[in-house]
This record gives C-alpha cells, sequence and structure tokens, in this order.
C-alpha cells in the first residue's frame, strides 16, 4: 500500500539527511514525506534559499506577540498561503492553535489537512516558540 502512495505522494530525501544506511541516502515516501516537507516549509524563512527566494513561510515578524485572534488569523494566513503556493499535494483545512508553555512562549499550531489525490485527512503538529530563547 505505501508503494502505491508513493507514486501518487512522492519520495524524497530524510530530513535531516540520513546517510547511515550505507546505501545512500535515507527516504521517506507518503504521507512522511508530506509531513516532512510541511516542517521544513514552516522553519524556512524565505530567503534562506539562493536559487527559490521565496520558499518559506516567515512568522518571525509575529515573535513576542500575545497570543490573540488577531495573531491567530495573521498566522493562518501566513500559513494557508504559503502551503498553496509550496505544497500543491494538499489542502489546509484548518489551522488551530493552543498555547502550552506560556513561560517559555511555546506554541503549537496544528495544521489539518487533507491529501488531494487521495482525499485522506491528516495533521501536523508544529511547535512555534514566539520568545527568544534562552541559555
Amino acid at each position: 500500500m505505501e508503494q502505491n502512495n508513493s507514486l501518487f505522494h512522492g519520495t524524497g530525501w530524510s530530513f535531516p539527511p540520513d546517510f547511515s544506511q550505507g546505501t545512500g541516502v535515507g527516504l521517506v515516501h507518503g504521507e512522511s514525506d508530506i509531513n516532512e516537507s510541511l516542517e521544513i516549509l514552516l522553519s524556512t524563512q524565505p530567503g534562506e534559499r539562493v536559487m527559490n527566494a521565496d520558499f518559506g513561510c516567515d512568522l518571525t515578524p509575529l515573535l513576542y506577540e500575545p497570543l490573540t485572534l488577531t495573531l491567530q488569523t495573521m498566522i493562518k494566513e501566513i500559513i494557508e498561503v504559503a502551503v498553496l503556493y509550496h505544497e500543491p499535494r494538499i489542502e489546509v483545512l484548518d489551522v488551530t492553535f493552543e498555547e502550552v508553555d506560556e513561560e517559555n512562549g511555546l506554541i503549537l499550531i496544528d495544521i489539518e489537512y487533507k491529501i488531494r489525490t487521495t482525499n485522506s485527512r491528516y495533521n501536523l503538529v508544529y511547535p512555534f516558540y514566539k520568545d527568544e530563547g534562552a541559555n
């Protein structure tokens, strides 16, 4: 089943790259490839990739802001636009937030999505730290 899904969903390098197999770089298939692609998209700042300068999801201007409804709407819009332009295999259904560690500024961003080719629903929980790390 995984092999058939990889035809629709794709196959890519694991992230971070894993060379311990002895057969070259480790690969991920299907839903794992999509999840890793989303994590890379959310953690990349626009301009970081030399040959694809618009790739990424810029959440840094939102650091140190209180988690208000306005901020949640802005984050949701930024994520939906980034996925629309850079991850055509999926459609974002909903983006929700949970502030789990207010002292350290940790927000869990839950992205519910549908894979377009199979109409399968999945979700990704992405940790976003809105405060600067210390120590």
